[in-house]
């Protein structure tokens, strides 16, 4: 497989000075009746003329004469090349593609949509220019192609797949590096380079988003009352400890009992309790 040959080519402005100089020389032999040399200082002067090229910076010129490749160039000026050869533009300036969302399912079989961005540059010219059809439609189809299939090698959280290593909502760094390894890989082939790939876009379709936000609020509040639930445990067998270091009270079971009761209800309800006072004895 051939790769990138880079070409030197003649500065212009020498070029430039005899290419204002031949008119000057044709005019002369077509006074002088010699119209011979007058077509042939023209000729040449169209040859010199149609060879001029500018060179931007980062970009590139790809240079093919008669079906062979013979060269890029990539330094920035103006130049002079064969007339004959072909020339092709390509930039070499890193670009950013901006995916629309995708419908697909991830790895448990949930609709999801996704999207990425991705920050892409060209590096062999010679493979972008002649190893695809088109390397910039092509860079969107294998981008498309990448962000299908790490949706389906990854499940959008770990609610069902508790296991899971990497999700697509949890592993944000690991995704995005799975991303930019695959896409790099994939692009190879066109002489491309990711720079950067990152998710831009995800959500649950809309045909299931309501119910896995029902359900991501379920489990936000199982979590939460377990929470509420471990401390408020832990405050009541505090307090008794308290009371029996102390020789506050002497509590039986039965009344150890009501007491935990009543102090797991004050700690673990939603709403706020209105005390009732005791005037009474402690039995009564």
């Amino acid at each position: 497989m051939k790769t990138e040959i880079t070409f030197k080519p003649l500065s212009g402005y020498m070029l430039l000075i005899v290419a204002v100089a031949l008119p000057l020389i044709a005019a002369y032999f077509f006074t002088h009746h010699l119209p011979l040399f007058g077509g042939i200082s023209i000729l040449i002067w169209v040859l010199i003329a149609i060879g001029f090229s500018i060179v931007g910076p980062n970009e590139s010129l790809v240079l093919v004469l008669f079906g062979t490749y013979k060269g890029t160039i990539k330094d920035n000026g103006f130049f002079w090349v064969n007339p004959f050869f072909v020339r092709k533009k390509i930039s070499l300036k890193a670009r950013n593609l901006n995916g629309t969302p995708l419908k697909v399912n991830d790895k448990i079989g949930n609709p999801i949509e996704i999207a990425a961005v991705i920050v892409w540059q060209v590096r062999d010219t010679f493979k972008a220019a002649f190893e695809v059809d088109n390397y910039t439609q092509y860079v969107q189809i294998q981008s498309e192609a990448s962000v299908r299939h790490l949706a389906g090698i990854c499940p959008y959280d770990n609610f069902e797949e508790e296991t899971a290593e990497v999700t697509l909502r949890g592993g944000s760094l690991k995704v995005n590096a799975m991303l930019e390894s695959e896409l790099n890989e994939r692009l190879s082939p066109a002489g491309i380079t990711v720079m950067e790939a990152r998710i831009s876009h995800l959500a649950y379709a809309p045909e299931i988003a309501g119910a896995m936000l029902q359900r991501q609020q379920a489990t936000a509040v199982v979590a939460a009352r377990k929470q509420i639930v471990e401390g408020a445990v832990g405050m009541v067998e505090m307090a008794l400890n308290k009371l029996k270091a102390n020789a506050v009270i002497e509590l039986d079971e039965e009344r150890k009992a009501a007491m935990v009761s009543n102090l797991l209800v004050v700690l673990c309800g939603d709403k706020n309790v209105n005390p009732v006072i005791n005037t009474g004895t402690l039995h009564n």
